[in-house]
């Protein structure tokens, strides 16, 4: 049991850390299954374009996803174009910024670990070279073969043609060299700009290593009491709506925030020692209590904004 409980601690500590592997294994369990069962060289003049699109085109398909499944993306963008016709200050367009390019690192581990592996397994690469429709290109790699290997470059793939299999074998090989080679480098360059991304982060941070954990604490301590209160609220407001609707009665006072303070505990946050609040929803507990809270009763009448139009739809946006 105290094994368990020690595994169990340690997975918590190492979360951030852990999601970012299993997205990259995930991802390079993904590549191995498309090259190995969807994918397929055509062997023609499609070659470049087949291979390109297998190689490029699920990395630009996985970055979107990053983008949407990131819970950080809609809380930046959410009324920002509303919000940007208000001035707007250098600090602030800063410090979006600096989110998005949190989220974007995020982002970008399942793309690049599929272009990573796709390099060294080398099959879209191996397609997508022999259809380059580059008389240099071409001649580099049939240096020294026949001269049906410029004309079958493109059969290679599917170990067609009169081209002896040692020559193409050498070829093929050449550019699995190539291609590994390049796939090496990307790793070791991503590695390096993450561990030097990393550095400069924790150099930066304004506060120590023990307060930082407290704090990732009690961010995620917050989240999920916040989610919590959250659907109890809501619930209650639902039945308070629902027994006003059958029942024909006047609705009961429901007390919820105003827009006023959902705006201030949803934009973005940064960290001051001279007051330490480690939230926007602390920040505005500890200033603002004298703040009035709205009774659904006392609405303006104000139509939602269309980015709420989810709401009717009785689903939950991403």
């Amino acid at each position: 049991m105290d094994k368990f409980k020690l595994l169990s601690s340690f997975v918590q500590k190492q979360q951030y850390t852990l999601g970012f592997s299993l997205v990259a294994l995930l991802t390079a369990g993904g590549e191995q299954i498309f090259s190995a069962v969807v994918f397929k060289c055509p062997c023609n003049s499609w070659n470049l374009t087949y291979g390109s699109v297998f190689l490029f085109v699920p990395a630009l398909v996985l970055l979107a996803l990053g983008y949407i499944l990131n819970n950080k993306t809609w809380r930046l963008f959410t009324g920002l174009c509303k919000g940007a016709q208000r001035q707007c200050h250098f600090k602030q367009a800063l410090g979006r910024w600096q989110v998005f390019l949190q989220i974007s690192i995020s982002a970008v581990v399942a793309p690049v670990s599929w272009i990573a592996v796709a390099f060294l397994s080398s099959v879209y690469v191996e397609c997508a070279l022999t259809g380059v429709n580059a008389t240099l290109f071409s001649e580099h790699l049939c240096s020294g073969k026949t001269k049906a290997c410029l004309q079958e470059l493109n059969l290679f793939p599917c170990g067609k043609g009169s081209v002896p299999a040692a020559e193409r074998d050498e070829v093929l090989m050449g550019i699995r060299a190539l291609s590994q080679v390049l796939g090496w480098l990307l790793i070791a360059g991503v590695t390096v700009f993450g561990l030097l991304f990393t550095c400069v982060a924790k150099c930066r941070s304004p506060v120590s290593y023990l307060q930082l954990k407290f704090w990732q604490q009690y961010t995620n301590k917050e989240t999920s009491l916040f989610e919590k209160h959250m659907a109890q609220n809501a619930e209650c407001l639902a039945e308070r709506n629902l027994k006003s609707f059958f029942q024909q009665t006047p609705p009961e006072d429901v007390l919820t925030p105003s827009n006023k303070a959902w705006q201030k505990i949803s934009s973005l946050y940064s960290f001051s020692t001279k007051r330490q609040y480690y939230s926007l929803l602390q920040k505005y507990v500890e200033t603002e209590q004298g703040d009035k809270h709205m009774s659904v009763r006392s609405d303006t009448g104000e139509p939602a904004p269309a980015v709420l139009g989810f709401v009717d739809e009785g689903k939950t946006m991403l």
